[in-house]
């Protein structure tokens, strides 16, 4: 298009916007379609599933036999977990396979997990820089035909430099003997189970750091305050991707707001009945206990948060075995310590703005402006 005589600056800024739409959905579809696959797996019954092949078999095989080592204090195992190290100097501990991996994230999608709002990117460095370019920083092209004109510096695109440095989160639970003792299956469905847990608690609190450093916006007082929050809270180009955001003590105060005629002004989607819309943006559902209230206000964000925020994956969780801490010296206990490398930071700033409330006011009726009989 650019070497065209015929060339369109409006078109091609509309294909642009096409393109990325696309690009969105696309993604967007393929993460419905991974957890629909997660889910089916889930619920498939043991005679649909496939067993394992040799390979997969030695390498749970080994990494139940190298856990169960590590927590009975096998010297061999222990010195091959505390003699390697991460990328920080660290003890890399027991790297847990990237199949049992897998199957975490699975589970992790059955809670409520933020993460799949956001844009992930994995990472193979502990530290790095992306750089990105906001919507409201796009210029138009120069005109060429112009020839009086002259293509400036500023031509150059205003990019945003992100850094990123992974950091190390940990958890640790009890191990018991009973359970050391049990089936390989077992004790991977249990570290599968206690681990993904930990994933959505640590990975939503780190989201939701990032999501409170957006702009902030008026307490929402009227369901003209929430009109005004999707018409103006972000740039245009970014709309067809945006949602609303609230915790279940919020949706449960919007769903009860009426119209001047009595009805529910929170309607239904009717390809998925069971969420809601707002002038057609979807409104997610997030639980109280990872998205809580602040000072009595409900949270309510607008905007596409795969545009704002990104979590760089380092994707190398690991495991290890201490006698230290939780009584777990005094009592004789064994306990494990995983290891999650992650972090998430703000890429656009202006794609997601957060706003709050504590109630808002049904419509009233303008019978001033009814027309007499």
């Amino acid at each position: 298009a650019l070497i065209d005589d015929n060339y369109d600056e409006e078109k091609f800024a509309n294909l642009k916007a096409q393109r990325d739409k696309e690009v969105t959905r696309r993604d967007n579809l393929k993460e419905q379609l991974d957890a629909a696959r997660a889910e089916q797996v889930y619920n498939m019954p043991d005679s649909a599933k496939e067993p394992l092949n040799d390979n997969e078999k030695d390498l749970k095989a080994k990494f139940v036999k190298d856990f169960i080592g590590m927590m009975n204090n096998d010297p061999k195992v222990l010195a091959m977990v505390t003699s390697s190290k991460d990328d920080s100097g660290n003890n890399a501990g027991l790297t847990i396979p990237e199949d049992i991996q897998t199957a975490i994230h699975q589970l992790v999608r059955r809670y409520d997990s933020l993460e799949q709002y956001v844009n992930r990117e994995s990472v193979s460095m502990p530290s790095g820089s992306r750089v990105f370019e906001k919507w409201t920083d796009v210029t138009p092209l120069a005109n060429l035909d112009d020839e009086t004109a002259a293509i400036g510096d500023n031509d150059d695109p205003k990019l945003t430099l992100i850094k990123f440095a992974i950091k190390r989160y940990a958890g640790i639970t009890t191990v018991t003997n009973t359970l050391l003792k049990d089936t390989a299956e077992n004790i991977l469905a249990w570290l599968s189970a206690w681990i993904a847990k930990k994933v959505v608690v640590t990975r939503n609190k780190a989201i939701i750091d990032v999501m409170n450093k957006a702009p902030k916006k008026p307490t929402i007082a009227d369901f003209d305050g929430i009109i005004d929050l999707i018409n103006t809270g972000v740039d245009p180009a970014i709309k067809t991707t945006s949602f609303l955001m609230t915790n279940t003590s919020g949706l449960n105060t919007l769903a009860k707001v009426k119209d001047a005629m009595g009805r529910y002004l929170l309607q239904p989607d009717p390809k998925q009945p069971d969420q809601y819309i707002i002038k057609g943006k979807r409104v997610i559902e997030i639980a109280d206990r990872w998205l809580p209230d602040n000072s009595g206000s409900h949270p309510l964000y607008y905007g596409d948060l795969k545009q704002a925020v990104t979590l760089f994956d380092r994707e190398n969780m690991s495991l290890l075995s201490t006698n230290i801490g939780g009584g777990a010296f005094e009592k004789d206990l064994t306990k494990v310590r995983v290891i999650d490398r992650f972090d998430v930071v703000a890429t656009d700033s202006e794609a997601w703005v957060a706003g709050s409330f504590k109630t808002i006011k049904d419509q009233e009726a303008n019978l001033a402006g009814t027309p007499k009989a």
